[in-house]
């Protein structure tokens, strides 16, 4: 992979090689990456949306940020609408990493969520006595 160079020499991802890592980690997703706020500035933002028709079903939002040779992803995502709040974010030294802690705490929460159901459902049964 290319990098550009910054004025110390260090390697700089541009905003094409970021959309580039993004397509491969979610390719289900449509991106675009956002204008940075001026030339050469550390952090990259991109909004990826997964669509059904005019219906958006998921937004997942990366952050990248490069500050003083360290790399933070923060990746944040939405349900379904243009307009839904953001249900939870996390961050890490990859995207790969960030994404999949996301997931997993997606993972997480939707058990939780199932044994309450089932807890709830239990309860509505009436008690066998014996």
């Amino acid at each position: 992979m290319l990098l550009e160079k910054t004025i110390r020499g260090e390697e700089k991802m541009n905003s094409t090689q970021f959309r580039d890592e993004l397509i491969k980690l979610m390719p289900g997703y449509k991106w675009t990456v956002h204008r940075p706020l001026y030339r050469g500035s550390p952090r990259i933002v991109a909004t990826g949306i997964q669509s059904s028709g005019f219906n958006r079903l998921s937004t997942l939002q990366v952050d990248r940020l490069e500050k003083d040779e360290d790399i933070r992803y923060c990746v944040k995502s939405a349900g379904f609408g243009s307009s839904a709040s953001w249900l939870s974010e996390c961050t890490d030294g990859t995207l790969a990493r960030a994404l999949r802690e996301l997931q997993n705490h997606y993972e997480d929460m939707a058990d939780n969520y199932s044994n309450h159901a089932v807890s709830l459902q239990a309860g509505r049964k009436r008690l066998m006595r014996g």
